[in-house]
């Protein structure tokens, strides 16, 4: 899968949630590998913020990303509809502290990425893949993230408030294709209890009954109401019972767990790279998601290359007979088994390592060690079977190394080790050379890396 921008511009204007400006914010095409960034193009200079878990500075009811003295706040709603719309790389411009807040949910965002459509880039789509369980866990608030791995995204989220309004939801999300109709339309909400305390705090000057929901679920005294509508301008109302005070019925039952699970999608959008898992929530919020994704990003940034998903009870996509159809090469020196992943631009062999490889004859007899220089073979092999398998006449031609860069050896490879060989093109193929870059795996471990050209060479 390669990395998607948008196709062109579109811009989305409204109150800031928080600071109660009008605000104007500009999507943008961006190049590939840039991932996403929002530019301040109020303030001299222009500055830039990644937007990535380390540069979260506040989560005070919303994600707040700051970078020296620059602050963007509430991202999360315009990040998570990027995220479920596969979208890799976008610029931000924004003329405010805030990405305007709209209908309080992500669904306008989404319609305005589906009108300007996506464009597919040449780069491929980095997915970080979970291999094992993660979790965070708040013990005074009770919050609890957890990500499995999955052959796909989805989440799973459960919310629980002291409330006789809002007591435990549940909202599950199990495929991106479904965000547009099942999740983007939730809108934020607030406690009335909480409004004067957040004003306080010089947070929702632009929160109304149009961009959030209100929930009175504590009785309150009509003059402390009266104090509440005049603070936040609008009409005084006699609230005669407990319950949901917007104008707007609820879009689900559970729209409040739905808005939260999109705001997790939101946060989840800062490790910087699509992931594949499933995650489980309970009494997520913005503090907690941050916390988790900056455990995933660092993981992801020390990851140099992740090892390939390799079922042994999967078929090959090419055996070794269809190995031998497209390479010259026989025992003893034909050194991948089979073909598990394979593409225009990458392929991933097999190389079962035994006790009984000639090579261990003398390499060495009393420590048996597979060669260096017969690793970096073994994936130029996998790199022959990748730009052979497209040709026509593969068995016409043959690949020769032209130059080996950059090799590392990180870990001995010995007898019973199952030797994983991925391999991908780094610039199309231009003459006949190919631009290689190479890991091979033991487990999840890298041990030799390589980068290489091979020339394709029509047999004589």
């Amino acid at each position: 899968m390669n990395q998607l921008t948008l196709k062109a511009p579109f811009t989305v204007k409204g109150k800031g949630l928080h600071s109660g400006l009008t605000i104007t914010a500009t999507f943008k095409p961006a190049e590939e590998n840039t991932g996403y960034k929002i530019k301040r193009i109020d303030l001299e200079g222009t500055p830039v913020i990644d937007a990535v878990a380390e540069n979260v500075v506040d989560t005070t009811r919303g994600t707040v990303l700051g970078k020296n003295e620059v602050r963007i706040s509430t991202v999360e709603h315009g990040l998570a509809a990027l995220y479920a719309a596969g979208v890799d790389n976008c610029l931000i411009e924004v003329d405010g502290p805030e990405l305007p807040i709209l209908d309080g949910s992500a669904i306008i965002y989404v319609e305005n990425i589906e009108k300007v459509g996506l464009l597919e880039q040449n780069a491929d789509k980095d997915f970080y893949i979970i291999k094992e369980k993660t979790q965070i866990k708040d013990d005074t608030t009770g919050s609890t993230l957890t990500i499995y791995p999955d052959d796909r995204f989805s989440v799973e989220c459960m919310v629980e408030y002291n409330s006789p309004v809002l007591p435990n939801q549940f909202a599950v999300l199990d495929d991106l294709a479904e965000f547009k109709q099942e999740v983007s339309s939730a809108r934020t909400f607030v406690f009335v209890r909480e409004i004067e305390a957040l004003l306080n705090h010089n947070l929702i000057k632009g929160g109304d009954l149009d961009n959030a929901i209100v929930i009175y679920d504590q009785e309150i005294s009509q003059d402390k109401i009266d104090e509440i509508c005049d603070i936040v301008n609008v009409p005084r109302m006699h609230l005669s019972k407990l319950g949901y005070i917007n104008p707007k019925p609820l879009r689900w039952d559970n729209e409040p767990a739905r808005h939260k699970l999109m705001d997790i999608i939101g946060d989840l959008a800062l490790i910087g790279r699509p992931i594949r898992g499933r995650v489980v929530a309970i009494r997520p919020g913005h503090t907690i998601n941050n916390k988790f994704t900056r455990m995933v990003r660092k993981e992801v940034k020390h990851t140099d290359a992740q090892s390939p998903v390799y079922n042994p009870n999967v078929a090959p996509i090419i055996d070794v007979n269809g190995i031998k159809a497209l390479l010259p090469h026989r025992y003893p020196f034909l050194l991948i088994d089979k073909v598990i992943e394979i593409d225009k631009k990458h392929c991933v062999a097999v190389k079962n390592v035994t006790v009984n490889e000639p090579f261990f004859q003398g390499h060495f007899p009393e420590e048996p060690v597979m060669p260096g220089v017969l690793q970096v073979e073994a994936m130029a092999q996998a790199a022959g079977v990748l730009v052979l398998n497209f040709l026509e006449d593969p068995e016409k031609y043959s690949t020769y190394f032209l130059k080996i860069d950059n090799v590392k050896f990180r870990q001995k490879v010995v007898p019973g080790s199952t030797l994983l060989l991925s391999v991908a093109l780094t610039t199309e193929i231009r003459r006949g050379c190919a631009m290689v870059k190479g890991y091979a795996f033991v487990g999840e471990k890298i041990v030799c890396e390589a980068e290489f050209m091979a020339q394709i060479i029509k047999n004589k």
